[in-house]
């Protein structure tokens, strides 16, 4: 595998019911407002995050997952 190749598939866990659900995180833009399909809460990045992903997935959003890649 590409190291310089994103992974796009993550769970998404819900912090207010702990439902997990697979998402396909998009390469061009950052989700910042996610609904939970169990109990239709909305999930905002953390502060300091700029995507769900990143506060809740499995792995980070594919922009972070590359600038760590670089290094950066």
């Amino acid at each position: 595998m590409d190291a310089t190749v994103p992974i796009t598939a993550a769970l998404l866990t819900c912090p207010h019911c702990g439902m997990s659900h697979r998402e396909i995180m998009p390469l061009n833009l950052c989700v910042t407002l996610f609904e939970c399909r169990r109990c239709r809460e909305y999930l905002a990045p953390r502060p300091g995050d700029g995507c769900v992903f990143d506060s809740f997935g499995s792995l980070p959003c594919p922009c972070v997952q590359l600038r760590r890649q670089r290094g950066g």
